[in-house]
């Protein structure tokens, strides 16, 4: 069991983006194990500006919550594009199909939802592609 409390910065959190390619356009940091959360799911992620994140992806059960922290952006969900800007908070259903682009500054976002080892996300490639 886990101590009655943990405390970790997020930047010190080991960014996942380099080792998938995606170290050009963004960050994602996955904080789970670092603040040894048990039911909690917690991660920090910074796309650079006029970066549009590697991949969408959805779930079969699990909802998420994103909070922007700073800058600005869209997120596509399913087929609606929805403007975002500093303290925005979207949740998001299971099976809704979510992917974040960033703004001319950059878009710092937190996201929460449960830890759940058996439902970690399906990964969609080349979801969000703009119309001719």
């Amino acid at each position: 069991m886990a101590a009655s409390y943990t405390n970790k910065n997020l930047a010190a959190v080991e960014d996942s983006a380099p080792r998938f390619g995606l170290g050009e356009s963004q960050e994602a940091r996955f904080a789970n194990a670092a603040l040894e959360t048990e039911q909690t799911g917690l991660s920090y992620h910074r796309l650079k500006a006029g970066k549009r994140q590697g991949f969408a992806h959805r779930h079969e059960e699990a909802e998420e919550v994103y909070v922007v922290i700073s800058g600005s952006g869209r997120v596509k969900l399913d087929g609606d594009i929805v403007e975002l800007e500093r303290l925005d908070a979207v949740r998001v259903s299971p099976d809704v199909t979510r992917s974040f682009e960033a703004g001319d500054e950059g878009l710092e976002l937190l996201a929460f939802g449960p830890r759940r080892a058996d439902d970690r996300g399906e990964i969609v490639q080349g979801w969000w592609v703009d119309e001719s």
